[in-house]
């Protein structure tokens, strides 16, 4: 993976989490945490999205933070469900 790539990764995911923690009220691990639960997200996002069949168009940076934030935001919502059990 290219350096642009890595740092391309993680500004998203850092801009992901972020935004899933202000959603998601109460599950926000910090800001190394946002970032990990924002990359991982991307993934969820870029996998369960196209599998339900929602696509997200326009400029693509927008559309990779939008699917991020999604799937971080799912994956912050199903570890409060964990931590609580």
């Amino acid at each position: 993976m290219a350096l642009e790539s890595l740092i391309i990764l993680l500004v998203i995911g850092a801009i992901a989490g972020f935004l899933a923690g202000l959603i998601v009220k109460g599950y926000g691990f910090g800001v190394i945490g946002n970032i990990v639960v924002g990359i991982v997200g991307a993934f969820i996002g870029s996998w369960l999205l196209p599998q339900v069949g929602f696509a997200i168009g326009g400029e693509p940076i927008v559309g990779q933070i939008i699917s991020a934030t999604i799937g971080a935001v799912i994956l912050l919502v199903l570890l409060g469900v964990l931590r609580r059990a």
